[in-house]
């Protein structure tokens, strides 16, 4: 072959190559903004281009199986981080995202399996920590869930999240001046964290220091004014202190805010009910019925305010569904109104 020939083929071959090599790239480079833009579908479709040009790249498989995660297909994101592995064994991102997916599918002991996976590769992988913490909450293995918010914290002693995590894996082993203590920290890490004031604030109500519980349930509404939960438990927290009209006026803003919010209704009930006001609370547990019609306490409770007002065979009806529900008590009262 003449030398000018071998040449040609070389330059056309590098030719080929290059404008190979370059549509791979344009498609991913597509992909990866698209994913970006939230337009997952057409990142999908860039990156799946990609992959029929060149099959064998591991980070094509990976960014395909984020966007597919996005759009709620998780058995097509496990495959696309599966494809990943297989070329790559190495790749720590893809056994994480996959253990994020496997959480999603309520698969707790397969994301554990895969956050150990990416961790065996760096030993340093902050989320792979933290998420595995998470998930292993949800098995009830609380120790080993601090365990794992603990060596986060080590690799980053300003993680919030894992100093907040911790305190509710406290909360669950009852250490509530443990948790507090992880509450404060988060806190001054993360100074408008809504969150960890509403919680600190739960950790005091348990421990009943009740008005450094509303203080705090305060700052988280400060922080978000549409916080239902913090005007709800601020209304339980003002009852322990027997602030009842304060605590009616918590439950009535939860009750803004969350108008299907059978519990408020039902503990708006019951402040009314010490203010010797029957009727309001009649309506408030009615109301409790009729978003939740399995609610037993609200029956019960509607029965003693009709015994108040003189309603016993409407009173008895409420004893006996309350009975019916479970509710203990409803069947002494019900003999006692029997007699």
């Amino acid at each position: 072959m003449k030398k000018g020939s071998l040449i040609f083929i070389i330059l056309h071959l590098l030719l080929v190559f290059s404008v190979y090599s370059q549509s791979t790239v344009d498609y991913i480079g597509r992909g990866y903004k698209k994913h970006n833009l939230s337009d997952y579908v057409n990142a999908v479709a860039d990156y799946t281009k990609a992959i029929e040009i060149d099959p064998n790249n591991a980070d094509t498989y990976y960014k395909r199986g984020l966007s597919r995660n996005y759009l709620v297909d998780y058995i097509g994101a496990i495959a696309d981080y599966n494809m990943a592995l297989q070329i790559n064994p190495g790749y720590a991102d893809a056994y994480y995202a996959r253990g994020n997916t496997k959480n999603l599918l309520g698969d707790f002991r397969g994301a554990i399996a895969d956050y150990t996976l990416a961790i065996g590769i760096n030993p340093d992988y902050e989320d792979s920590y933290y998420d595995r913490g998470v998930t292993k909450i949800h098995l009830k293995d609380l120790g080993g869930a601090i365990a794992d918010f603990n060596r986060t914290i080590k690799i980053n002693p300003r993680s919030a999240d894992a100093y907040f995590a911790r305190g509710n894996a406290k909360i669950d082993l009852e250490d509530y001046n443990g948790a507090i203590d992880d509450y404060n920290r988060t806190i001054e890490i993360s100074p408008r964290s809504s969150d960890a004031y509403y919680a600190r604030g739960n950790a005091k109500s348990l421990l009943e220091e009740y008005r450094d519980a509303i203080s705090d349930y305060t700052r988280a509404i400060k922080i978000k004014p549409k916080y239902a939960d913090s005007y709800y438990n601020r209304g339980i927290a003002r009852m322990h202190l027997g602030d009842y009209k304060g605590a009616i006026a918590d439950y009535n803003m939860t009750i803004i805010i969350n108008p299907r919010s059978a519990d408020a209704y039902c503990a708006r009930g019951n402040a009314k009910i010490t203010l010797e006001d029957y009727w309001g609370p009649i309506a408030d547990y009615s109301m409790a019925i009729e978003i939740n019609p399995q609610y037993a306490s609200a029956y019960f409770s509607r029965a003693i305010a009709k015994l108040m007002i003189g309603l016993k065979d409407s009173a008895y009806m409420d004893l006996n569904k309350a009975d019916e529900l479970g509710y203990q008590g409803a069947y002494n009262a019900i003999l006692e109104y029997s007699k």
